[in-house]
């Protein structure tokens, strides 16, 4: 468990478009096999330490044909942003996904010192 020992906690939150695959044949649509995705995400405003980062599919476009299969996760996470990262295996073929994202952690307040 993250304690936060701050009067301010900031929450910073978005939306990525991981890849539209089915537009240009690419992977994602037409591969097999371990495929990944990865997109870097930059908060809007610096953490004092890394927050907590959760993400979760708010689209994605499959075909029915085949198992649906997918892991998103966020990983490099520090106090500045984090990868978004997007992960399918087997004949899973994914048109498109979109990842949304939160963050909360402690922030700085205008009131800090900085000594």
């Amino acid at each position: 468990m993250q304690k936060l020992n701050n009067a301010v906690i900031g929450v910073d939150q978005g939306e990525s478009v991981l890849f539209s695959d089915f537009q240009n044949g690419g992977q994602m649509w037409t591969g097999e096999g371990h495929r990944e995705r990865r997109q870097r995400v930059n908060f809007s405003e610096r953490f004092q330490g890394r927050p907590a980062v959760h993400c979760s599919l708010s689209l994605w476009d499959v075909d029915s044909s085949a198992n649906v299969r997918a892991d998103v996760a966020a990983e490099k996470v520090d106090d500045e942003g984090f990868d978004i990262v997007f992960r399918t295996w087997g004949d899973t073929r994914i048109a498109r996904a979109r990842i949304g994202w939160m963050a909360i952690g402690a922030v700085g307040h205008a009131d800090d010192w900085d000594v």
